[in-house]
């Protein structure tokens, strides 16, 4: 639900994207299910959560759990062959976890090192490995048949889910949740207002958004923009469309 809301903007419409969709019927009914759960509980909590708390509350929450992510992103970003990003995201996670009182205060932007959100999603879609059809996930919304399994190794490198305590990792998840659900609220209003098809909206604007993040936000060419397009080139576009059938000669029948 987090990551569909998070997609505001993103999307355009077009007919690539509803070609990697074949279980739009499934996939239409978990949708369904989630924004259900997201507008009886999810948002009316992160509503009270953003009323609550002064913003410089939230931002010291926001940058608690930003640089916990900075680790894993850096191992990604090695794992991608860019070891001057991992440096990079590496020096912010120190910086922030020592001058900056265990990621309380960002002082690793200001300084000059940029942030960056990398998965082992997008370290597979570098490795060359195909999206596959689009998916969503019931409660966690918006994957493919590449990044959903991705996910397993991604809670592998969650230093939140190391918490000995139980209750503790409990807790520390459900505030993460709440947080970054309580930054999505002005961005869902813009998805409300210019979709007609939310569904339709939000999948396009994943796939748009998941493929210029495995770019670094310079994708190449899609097939409607180059005539040389070679989808074994980008695990990230649409899959080729089977040729169309030859018709039979009249002899051979």
């Amino acid at each position: 639900m987090l990551v569909a809301l998070s997609l505001a903007g993103c999307a355009t419409a077009g007919g690539a994207s509803a070609g990697r969709d074949p279980l739009e019927p499934l996939n239409r009914a978990i949708f369904d299910f989630n924004d259900a759960v997201d507008r009886a509980v999810l948002k009316p909590v992160a509503q009270a959560y953003h009323d609550t708390l002064p913003v410089e509350a939230r931002e010291i929450v926001g940058n608690v759990f930003g640089n916990l992510a900075d680790l894993w992103t850096a191992a990604n970003q090695l794992l991608q062959g860019k070891p001057a990003e991992a440096a990079s995201d590496l020096s912010r996670f120190v910086l922030n976890s020592t001058l900056g009182f265990a990621g309380l205060a960002d002082i690793a932007t200001p300084a000059g090192f940029e942030k960056h959100h990398e998965d082992f999603g997008q370290t597979l879609g570098r490795w060359g490995i195909p999206t596959g059809p689009y998916l969503v996930l019931p409660l966690l919304g918006p994957s493919n048949f590449r990044d959903a399994p991705a996910r397993v190794v991604d809670a592998q490198g969650d230093l939140v889910l190391t918490i000995d305590s139980e209750g503790q990792r409990a807790g520390a998840v459900a505030a993460r949740v709440i947080d970054e659900r309580a930054g999505l609220l002005r961005g869902e209003r813009l998805v409300e207002g210019a979709a007609l098809d939310r569904y339709s909206f939000i999948r396009d604007g994943y796939l748009q958004r998941r493929r210029n993040l495995v770019y670094d936000g310079n994708p190449p060419p899609s097939p409607d923009d180059d005539p040389g397009y070679d989808p074994a080139d980008d695990p990230e576009g649409p899959a080729a469309s089977p040729p169309a059938p030859q018709p039979t000669p009249a002899g051979n029948r």
